[in-house]
């Protein structure tokens, strides 16, 4: 690992080489910080608690994920030149797919540590900072982890699956708790 002022720092993950505040389709996932269930709480929506029956799993917002939520619908208010395609807030992370669209966009800047606006970590930290403002005004114990992940969706396919993946997201949380208490009980 690289050495920065003698000391280690974390490699980038992003892509070298891409550029962030061109055109593209980015998945992103963003976690409180320690995975802390700020959010709420997933609830089923049906009578039993059996894994098999599930057909309908939403989450039951705290104050602060009800934030998350608003704070991410406007997040085209902010950055015209930003769509959002399918998102889900959960209990300790949020799944988003985020479109930036700049068809007059024609100034490829590959990423590198420079400020940064009008690009994906700019529009990742000022929602981060808006939803860390909201808790600190109004006296929330809420922080965030202090880095995002990101891939780039190159194609329909990809796309497809991702959406796919972030609509299941509140069922499979019950599946991972059930799969995680069992082999924790092994």
């Amino acid at each position: 690992m690289d050495k920065f002022k003698n000391k280690y720092r974390i490699q980038s993950a992003r892509l070298n080489g891409w550029d962030y505040g061109s055109s593209g389709i980015y998945f992103v996932t963003i976690c409180t910080k320690h995975k802390q269930q700020c959010f709420g709480e997933i609830q089923n929506n049906v009578e039993t608690q059996n894994i098999a029956s599930l057909h309908c799993a939403f989450l039951r917002e705290t104050e602060i994920g009800n934030i998350a939520h608003q704070h991410w619908l406007e997040i085209p208010n902010h950055f015209p030149f930003e769509e959002l395609d399918a998102f889900v807030i959960m209990p300790n992370h949020v799944h988003g797919i985020l479109v930036i669209d700049r068809p007059e966009y024609n100034d490829w800047t590959p990423n590198r540590f420079i400020p940064q606006s009008r690009n994906l970590p700019s529009i990742i930290r000022g929602y981060k900072a808006s939803v860390k403002k909201y808790a600190m005004t109004h006296n929330i114990l809420f922080a965030w982890q202090p880095r995002y992940f990101d891939k780039i969706v190159w194609d329909e396919t990809m796309l497809k699956r991702i959406r796919q993946y972030i609509a299941n997201n509140p069922i499979q949380w019950f599946t991972d708790k059930a799969e995680a208490e069992n082999i924790s009980i092994k």
